[in-house]
Parts: C-alpha cells; sequence; structure tokens
C-alpha cells in the first residue's frame, strides 16, 4: 500500500514536521484554550473598566466640552495603531511576546489614567486611554489566535469560547467598581482605572505562561495555487465595520438619551452592565449558527440587528425600551464580528490582513465615536 505521507528526502542537520498547519506545538493543545479565553476576558474586562469612566471623565475634564470625547477617541486610535504591531509580533516573536507587550501598555495606561485623574490633567488622562487602547489592540488577536488551524467546526468552537468568555466582564466589572469606590470614595473613577491597570498585570501573567516563540500557523488555503489579495477580504470587513460603527455610536449616545429620560446614573450603569454581557455571550453559540446558515448569513443577520436596535433606541423613553435595544444592539455586533472572524479565517489570511481587518473595524468605530452626538 502506498504511503499517504508525502515522501521526504531526510538528510543531516534537517528537521521534518509531520504536523499540519495551525496544529498547537509544545503541549499547547491543551492549555491554548484556557490561555486564550481567559486572557480575552481579562482584556475585555480592563476594557470595560475603561469605558465607565472615560466619557465622563472626559467631560469634567476637557478644557471645552467639544474636547471630552479625546480620551474615548485616542483609545480607539491607539487600538488600530496597535493591530499591525500585534500581527507582525505574533507572527515573528510568538504570544508570549506580543501579548505581553500589549499588557505592559495597558498597565502603564491604567497608572498614567490614575494620576491624570488625581492631578486634573487632561493632557496625560489622554495619553493613558491611548495607552490603553494599544493594549486593547493586542488583545482582539485572541479572538484570530483562537479561529486559526484547525477544521471548521474546531476553529468556530474554540473561537466562540475565547469570545463567550468576554461575558464574564460584564459581570465582574460592576464588583469591582464598587469595591473601588468603596476602597477609595474620595477620588470618583480613580479606583476603576487603578483595576484596569490590575487586571493588565494579570493579562501578563498569562502572557507569559506561553512557550517563548509559541504561536499558531497561519492555515495554508485549500487553492494554494490562489493567494490571498485585499478584495477576498472586503465583504467580510465591510459587514463587521459597519456593525462597529453602528453599535459605538449607539452605545455612546444612549447613556445620555437615558439621562435625559430621567433614568439614574447607577440604573444607566446596571444596563451597560448587561449590555457588555450580551456583546460576548452570544459567542458561545456562534459555531452551531455558522455551521446552521453560514458565516455571511450570520454576519448579515448580526448588521440587521445592529439596524433594528438604532430604531428601537430612537424612541425609547424609559429603561426597558432601552435595555431591549442595547442587548439587541450588543447581540447583532456579537454575531457580525464572530462570524466575520471566521469568514475571515476561511479565507486563510496572512496575519498582515488579520490587521487590515482589525484596523477597518477600530477606525469605523472611531468614526461612530465621532458622530455619536449627532445621534444622541
Amino acid at each position: 500500500m502506498k504511503s499517504l505521507l508525502p515522501e521526504i528526502a531526510a538528510r543531516a542537520g534537517r528537521l521534518v514536521c509531520f504536523c499540519p498547519p495551525g496544529m498547537p506545538v509544545d503541549g499547547a493543545k491543551a492549555r491554548g484554550p484556557v490561555l486564550l479565553s481567559a486572557g480575552f476576558a481579562l482584556s475585555v474586562l480592563a476594557q470595560t473598566l475603561t469605558l465607565g469612566i472615560l466619557p465622563m471623565a472626559g467631560l469634567l475634564m476637557a478644557p471645552r466640552a467639544e474636547l471630552a470625547g479625546l480620551p474615548y477617541m485616542g483609545m480607539l486610535l491607539g487600538a488600530a495603531i496597535a493591530t499591525f504591531p500585534a500581527s507582525f509580533l505574533l507572527d515573528s516573536f510568538g504570544r508570549r511576546a506580543s501579548f505581553a507587550l500589549g499588557a505592559s501598555h495597558g498597565i502603564a495606561g491604567g497608572l498614567v489614567l490614575a494620576w491624570a485623574l488625581m492631578a486634573q490633567s487632561f493632557i496625560p488622562f489622554c495619553l493613558g486611554a491611548f495607552w490603553l487602547g494599544v493594549a486593547q489592540g493586542f488583545g482582539l488577536f485572541y479572538r484570530h489566535e483562537a479561529a486559526m488551524g484547525g477544521g471548521v467546526m474546531g476553529r468556530a468552537m474554540l473561537l466562540g469560547v475565547v469570545f463567550g468568555s468576554g461575558a464574564l466582564a460584564g459581570l465582574l466589572g460592576p464588583g469591582l467598581l464598587l469595591a473601588g469606590e468603596h476602597v477609595m470614595p474620595a477620588t470618583p473613577f480613580v479606583p476603576a482605572a487603578l483595576a484596569a491597570a490590575f487586571v493588565q498585570v494579570g493579562v501578563l501573567a498569562l502572557a507569559m505562561a506561553w512557550g517563548p516563540h509559541e504561536t499558531v500557523a497561519v492555515p495554508v488555503r485549500a487553492d494554494a495555487a490562489h493567494e490571498f489579495a485585499l478584495s477576498d477580504g472586503f465583504a467580510p470587513t465591510i459587514i463587521a465595520a459597519a456593525a462597529w460603527f453602528g453599535m459605538t455610536a449607539l452605545m455612546l449616545a444612549s447613556p445620555a438619551a437615558m439621562i435625559s429620560c430621567g433614568i439614574s446614573a447607577a440604573g444607566v450603569t446596571g444596563l451597560l452592565a448587561w449590555h457588555v454581557v450580551a456583546m460576548y455571550a452570544p459567542g458561545f453559540g456562534i459555531a452551531f449558527l455558522a455551521r446552521a446558515f453560514g458565516e455571511a448569513a450570520t454576519a448579515l443577520g448580526g448588521l440587521a440587528l445592529v439596524l433594528v436596535a438604532r430604531l428601537v433606541l430612537q424612541g425609547a423613553t424609559d429603561a426597558t425600551v432601552f435595555a431591549a435595544g442595547l442587548i439587541v444592539l450588543a447581540i447583532g455586533w456579537c454575531l457580525a464580528t464572530a462570524a466575520s472572524t471566521l469568514w475571515m479565517q476561511r479565507l486563510a489570511p496572512p496575519r498582515w490582513a488579520l490587521a487590515a481587518h482589525d484596523a477597518c473595524l477600530l477606525v469605523s468605530a472611531l468614526a461612530g465615536a465621532y458622530l455619536a452626538p449627532a445621534l444622541a
């Protein structure tokens, strides 16, 4: 019987690996999902803590009212800029170096943010937000790492577990904020910034658990004769970018609208916490949706839900309607983002294409943040 393995002439000094592309190495197969899920969950938690203070603190500290959105926009800009370095570092130096560098920026950003709040200094506050954004840009690659390698269902299941783990951020974030305010009641917003830095320490510790050069090879496209082109990723990127634009614009416009309708600040915070849970929890079912309807249909369905949420929130006047709109918005964003990630991975793009994909999403979110006041 003829061997199914390719004939390879072994010679001295040549190492031959029969592992399929994308197969984790050095024992990473067992611990990989745990590290990816925990790292992504903590990254989302740090982001959630930051999102809770940037708009309100920016409004209080900005020299002019029109500059209040600069810290949040700075965070998005930092994330967009970090996508290409994160991609190249993962490819050249592995997960430990890349994720550790991102977490280091997050630690520094959280500490600078806390100092700026205590000193009431707006420019350092924007700088801290920018560095936290850099950490977010690195953290986005946890989902790409989860979706690389293996079969279609294996990629979808692991991406779903990693993406769904971000729901823990919505459950843990409010508790951390309350604990911080209890410890430091005289310094509003500072506990949240310090908590974000502390959470990034956890991300750094998880990053150091990876092997020195451990990574996952980019899968080889089935039709290897056809090289990946930018046009291949146009559709999934446009759909996901539209979802990010709508989600960011509506999420930033909603708190002011809720307050104007008489909803208390505590009520707004609670609704946003459930919004964060809904942003990631549907990820657990993405594998089944992608198998049943396909990545493209699932992504388009998510974008349609974002549009539905826009209609719901536009006419909202009480907490129940706002809650429904924010949850529908979050579910739509989750489906569009996760399904587009799977769609991109099925095309087996090089890492620079994944970086370009994420950069487009973050630039769209930046545009949504800029136009949010017009949608309020």
